[in-house]
């Protein structure tokens, strides 16, 4: 069955209440993660568009198709919106395949009482109810608790690697289907970190968009004695708020809405984390590259954007763009830096 064959794994295409999941007894799947830490990864696309996909369709899309073909999954739950404009044609082309899919939609306005109806038939589906997910909340808040811990250690201690805050924050989907092995590895992950020697940068970095399909972007940044220190999505994956409900929880997680409340979330750490640049990364052939212009317009910080399609390392002229942008910003840097000295 390749990746594997498990009794009672739900496959989800972004993030989605997970506690319900937990709640019911199943092992929630975020096949974003599956896909892009597959050893195969090029693999996947290439049978997606052996399958029919299209060439100029996200590499996400083919690579979430693929990964759900091999993994044996019970059901997937498919976002129809609030995340990427073309889940609807997939799921119908998974349907078509004999999956079981259930539809979640996250409502652009962020209105409550519509998510709350969304939240209501997800539990129904899986037959448990507010209570019970709300006791697997509590569970889940203890280990995003630790998780804001390595959060901070990145930013305030300089002991933890952006992609180590990557790869934490953004397993927070799914909690790697096992909470219990996750809260010991995070546990063990602190314990190991905590006692490391700081180690601040010279060019503190943003990320935001969506997470990239490059496999060394992070290592490459900090050869060049720069680290990201704020991971925007990842972090939001981690339900960074405290929150009493699940739905007061959803409402606030910024992902699936407007850009203008992740615009609020960015400036917000964009100042308490001293940040010099941002790193706007997005994915080729997805209707969030328009947001770059938003973004742009809407920040007076650097900003370099990176796109990328298939999964692979980064590039000759990618790396140049990359060097470029923080050798401005150690220049940009130095300027002020005089500037003050000269007042």
């Amino acid at each position: 069955m390749g990746i594997g064959a498990e009794v009672g794994r739900i496959g989800f295409t972004t993030t989605i209440p997970i506690e319900i999941l937990f709640a019911a007894g199943k092992i929630p799947v975020d096949l974003n993660n599956v896909f892009v830490t597959h050893p195969q990864k090029k693999a996947l696309v290439e049978e997606a568009e052996l399958e029919g996909f299209p060439r100029n369709i996200c590499g996400w899309i083919k690579g979430i198709y693929a990964v759900t073909m091999r993994s044996g999954l019970d059901e997937v739950i498919a976002v129809t919106q609030g995340d990427c404009s073309n889940t609807q044609a997939l799921m119908e082309t998974l349907q078509l395949k004999g999956i079981k899919i259930f539809p979640f939609a996250y409502p652009y306005d962020r209105d409550e009482e519509l998510l709350h109806l969304q939240i209501k038939k997800m539990m129904e589906h899986f037959g448990i109810t507010e209570a019970a997910a709300g006791s697997i909340k509590r569970k889940l808040d203890k280990i995003r608790k630790r998780l804001a811990l390595i959060d901070q250690l990145t930013w305030q201690a300089g002991t933890v690697s952006g992609f180590e805050n990557h790869s934490y924050l953004v397993s927070a989907s799914d909690m790697k289907g096992d909470l219990e092995a996750f809260q010991d590895e995070v546990e063990d992950f602190l314990k190991e970190a905590q006692g490391r020697v700081r180690s601040d940068p010279e060019i503190r970095l943003g990320y935001v968009g969506v997470p990239s399909i490059y496999d060394d972007l992070y290592p490459f940044i900090e050869e060049l004695n720069a680290r990201v220190v704020f991971n925007e999505t990842q972090r939001q994956f981690s339900m960074p708020y405290r929150t009493t409900t699940l739905l007061q929880q959803y409402l606030r997680y910024t992902y699936p809405y407007d850009i203008f409340s992740r615009l609020r979330d960015i400036r917000e750490e964009v100042q308490r984390r001293h940040i010099d640049g941002l790193i706007h990364y997005v994915q080729s052939f997805c209707f969030r590259q328009i947001e770059d212009l938003i973004l742009r317009y809407s920040m007076d910080l650097p900003i370099l954007t990176l796109e990328g399609d298939k999964p692979t390392s980064l590039d000759a002229r990618t790396k140049v763009r990359i060097e470029s942008f923080i050798e401005l910003l150690k220049g940009k840097k130095e300027e002020d830096a005089s500037k003050c000295v000269s007042e």
